[in-house]
């Protein structure tokens, strides 16, 4: 089949801004061929692009051979520019439809398609990552990663607003950034390397001279668990703050969470209408509960957890069903917290750390760092991590590092929050897991 040029053609409008306004104007359209539907006198393509769809219809004595031609030949997920009349009609929902002048084909699929991107045949979840580029074509998808560009770009603005500057810190580490064995090795010419786990050293470190930063960016962990909220690499989205203590940037984040609920179901209602989602606006302060009443309230329902242990999977289900939204858990024994969280001055044991919770999942943990650097290698060692390799670390701590606090928070297990997708597969572009490396 002859493929033509775009030639001289430009877009003058997208799917969504042709409107009754434009009876009789001349436009050109570019996109792709969502479904094509034949009444034998009247032919009636679905033009799909970035913004939605519109309908073109060919009428067989209405439009010219050359026109007439190419209709004939067009399937599914064709690529096709359209040059037409846009036409009132009361036949469509939207009030519209386009009478072409004239079609270029773009580019032709190879036919047959892996899966359906009208969604009526469903496909496995692995059999639409593997043709993800296709799959995205899909409403549902689309609408996935529209909700997420709105809560990346609401992140952005509030916390730009509140005085945050956005800083990007390495993804290639000398040693872990947190302890722990999740870490991917790389070759780094003659030294051994590993990819971070979080920016949490450097965004300590930054706080010195910018007291206030975030970051937004991928990071990774070798994560031995195959569950559907454990992915290999993940966006996260961290705050630090000089002069600031758990209590502080927990406020922070409730304040940007409730943001960006209302930018969501504010400007995503079309799209949380695809994927029949409703987001509520949160009130705040959310509910704070200390590790200690979460697990008396586990114990009444007999789920006992040992002081000091962290929370199963099964008690955090419960738990979800007792507190059906967003809330803190505050005051997490020392030992079950990382290093850099600071011990309680009225009883060293309990931490000043917090998790961020959404029902039963985790969103986001942090608190107040501990900022002496005496009790920082003192933390080290009791966690068996040697001093030495963070010595570049601990060099910060004698330029007056001052009190600081903040937390990371995962921008896909909160995306799976704002749309009602229970697998994190579904909203990470090309998801990366224990078992998946392509595409």
């Amino acid at each position: 089949m002859e493929i033509d040029e775009l030639g001289d053609w430009s877009r003058t409008h997208c799917s969504s801004e042709i409107t009754p306004e434009l009876h009789e104007k001349e436009v050109v359209l570019l996109g792709w061929v969502r479904d094509i539907r034949d009444l034998g006198a009247i032919r009636f393509i679905i033009l799909q692009d970035r913004e939605g769809t519109v309908q073109v219809t060919i009428p067989r004595e209405g439009v010219n051979k050359d026109v007439m031609k190419k209709v004939d030949t067009l399937q599914r997920q064709y690529s096709i520019g359209v040059k037409g009349v846009v036409k009132k009609t009361k036949l469509t929902p939207r009030g519209i439809e386009i009478i072409p002048s004239e079609i270029r084909i773009l580019a032709v699929p190879k036919l047959p398609l892996p899966l359906d991107v009208t969604g009526r045949v469903p496909a496995e979840i692995d059999v639409r990552l593997d043709s993800r580029a296709l799959d995205l074509c899909r409403d549902e998808s689309r609408a996935i990663f529209r909700i997420q560009h709105v809560v990346l770009e609401a992140t952005r603005s509030f916390l730009s607003d509140q005085g945050f500057i956005e800083v990007h810190t390495p993804r290639i580490i000398a040693s872990a950034t947190e302890g722990g064995a999740a870490l991917f090795p790389v070759e780094y010419f003659d030294q051994k390397a590993f990819l971070a786990q979080s920016p949490q050293l450097y965004k300590e470190q930054l706080v010195v001279g910018f007291e206030k930063v975030f970051e937004i960016g991928p990071f990774f962990r070798a994560e031995e668990s195959h569950t559907r909220h454990h992915i290999s690499e993940f966006i996260s989205m961290d705050i630090e703050q000089a002069f600031a203590t758990s209590e502080d940037v927990m406020c922070v984040l409730e304040k940007l969470v409730q943001c960006i609920c209302k930018a969501v179901s504010e400007k995503c209602q079309g799209e949380l209408k695809i994927l029949n989602h409703h987001v509520e606006v949160p009130k705040i302060p959310f509910k704070r509960f200390t590790y200690d009443e979460v697990i008396e309230e586990l114990k009444k329902e007999k789920i006992p957890i040992p002081w000091g242990q962290d929370i199963s999977t099964p008690a955090l289900r419960k738990l979800g069903k007792i507190h059906p939204y967003y809330y803190f858990i505050t005051d997490w024994p020392t030992e079950s917290k990382p290093f850099y969280i600071k011990p309680r001055e009225d009883n060293p044991k309990i931490s000043e750390g917090f998790d961020f919770m959404w029902k039963w999942i985790e969103l986001a943990s942090g608190g107040t760092r501990v900022h002496s650097k005496e009790l920082l290698v003192k933390r080290l060692k009791e966690q068996g991590l040697n001093p030495e390799s963070f010595k570049h670390h601990l060099k910060a701590f004698d330029y007056g590092m001052p009190p600081h606090a903040g937390w990371a928070i995962g921008l896909e297990r909160l995306v799976m929050a704002l749309t009602g997708k229970k697998n994190i597969r579904e909203v990470v572009l090309f998801p990366r897991d224990r078992f998946r490396l392509t595409p």
